[in-house]
C-alpha cells in the first residue's frame, strides 16, 4: 500500500492518523513539526503528506515550499482548524496541495479521499508491483477496501 507521512503538532491527531492508516495496511511515520517532515520527507519518502496547517517553528506553508523544493510530486493534503484564512488557503494551492481538510475531520471521507489519491496515481499499484518483484501491470487489480 502507500507510504503517508502525518504531521501535525498535536500528539493524539498523529497517534490517531497514524492507527487508522497503519490498520488499512500503509506504511505510516509521523513528524510533529516541519523540520522532522523534511527530514522524513528524504528518508521515508512519502507517496501521500497529510499535514496541519498551524504549527511552531515552520507553519504548514513554510514547510509546504521546502517540500516542494525537494520533491514536486508527492500529494499534499493539508489540515486545518483554520478554514477562514483564505490567503493561505490560496498559497497553499499554489503550491499544489490537492484538498483542504477542516479539523475536526471526519475519518471516514479522510480516509477515502487518500485511497482516491493513492488510487489514482498508481501508487498502490506499483507497490504491488515492488512487492511481487517484475509481474505486468494489466495483471494486477487493485480493489479498495
Amino acid at each position: 500500500m502507500g507510504k503517508i507521512l502525518v504531521v501535525d503538532d498535536q500528539l493524539g491527531i498523529r497517534r490517531l492518523l497514524f492507527d487508522i492508516f497503519k490498520e488499512d495496511q500503509h506504511e505510516v511515520e509521523m513528524a510533529a513539526d516541519g523540520e522532522e517532515a523534511l527530514r522524513l520527507l528524504i528518508s521515508f519518502k512519502p507517496d501521500l503528506i497529510l499535514m496541519d496547517m498551524k504549527m511552531p517553528g515552520m507553519n504548514g506553508i513554510e514547510t509546504l515550499k521546502q517540500i516542494r523544493a525537494l520533491d514536486r510530486r508527492v500529494a499534499v493534503i493539508m489540515m486545518t482548524a483554520y478554514g477562514e484564512d483564505i490567503q493561505a488557503m490560496e498559497q497553499s494551492k499554489d503550491l499544489g496541495i490537492l484538498y483542504y481538510i477542516d479539523k475536526p475531520f471526519d475519518l471516514f471521507k479522510l480516509r477515502e479521499r487518500v485511497r482516491e489519491i493513492l488510487n489514482s496515481s498508481g501508487i498502490i499499484t506499483k507497490r504491488i508491483i515492488q512487492a511481487q518483484g517484475n509481474c505486468h501491470t494489466e495483471n494486477i487489480h487493485v480493489i479498495a477496501p
